[in-house]
């Protein structure tokens, strides 16, 4: 049995409401299956360099919305950095901009 790496929560919950029930059942098994190091790929997942290398955006849609889970994979960790609905196709840029401080906060208190 593979040893599960841990869950750092940054920032962000992932709970019923705002997600629907069947949404939160579907991140909690995506949570497990990189916790296990499965590599997620589109429609899951997607990179996210634009913040860093290791950093990928989780895809969820829900009943009326569409959210968003910004994680980096780290050898001992699944970093969580955001949890937001996203509106656009594009990934706001405040949001990138606050996980990337996020990650230097985070990177300078684990050292």
């Amino acid at each position: 049995m593979t040893k599960q790496k841990p869950i750092v929560w940054l920032h962000g919950e992932v709970k019923t409401p705002p997600l629907s029930a069947e949404a939160r059942v579907e991140v909690g098994y995506l949570l497990r299956m990189l916790q296990s190091n499965a590599r997620l790929s589109l429609p899951h997942s997607r990179p996210m360099t634009s913040i860093c290398a290791r950093c990928h955006e989780l895809r969820i849609n829900d009943e009326d919305k569409t959210w968003r889970i910004i994680y980096r994979l780290d050898v001992d960790a699944v970093v969580i950095l955001e949890v937001f609905e996203k509106k656009s196709q594009k990934t706001p840029k405040h949001v990138i901009d606050v996980c990337k401080k996020r990650l230097i906060h985070y990177e300078s208190s684990v050292r």
